[in-house]
């Protein structure tokens, strides 16, 4: 059974920084991705970034030059390095990995006041 801890989140100003950690744990093997998702008060859960095994990445437009995904020296850990955050960053985070089937972390809020 796979968990994600998710970690780092918190309350910042407009302009200010977070970093995201996530930790993957139920599996020997290395996850082909890893993701970040949010979800917003009121809003659908959309996708934010996904890293590889093999360095690739990918963004959601509105994040892409604000945001960094990248993968851990240790097994299955992925990491969001947040600059620049908008009020509209307010999100509760998830971090996900598909293995078979969906598994999600329990999510960690971020909060962007202007």
């Amino acid at each position: 059974q796979v968990q994600l801890v998710e970690s780092g989140g918190g309350l910042v100003q407009s302009g200010g920084s977070l970093n995201l950690s996530c930790a993957a744990s139920g599996v020997t093997t290395s996850f082909r991705a890893m993701d970040w998702y949010r979800q917003a008060p009121g809003k659908q859960r959309e996708f934010v970034a996904r890293a590889t095994s093999s360095g690739n990445t990918n963004y959601l437009d509105s994040v892409e030059g604000r945001f960094t995904i990248s993968r851990g020296n240790a097994k299955n850990t992925v990491y969001l390095e947040m600059n620049r955050l908008k009020p509209e960053d307010t999100a509760v985070y998830f971090c996900h990995v598909l293995h078979y089937t969906d598994y999600w972390g329990q999510g960690t809020q971020v909060t962007v006041s202007s």
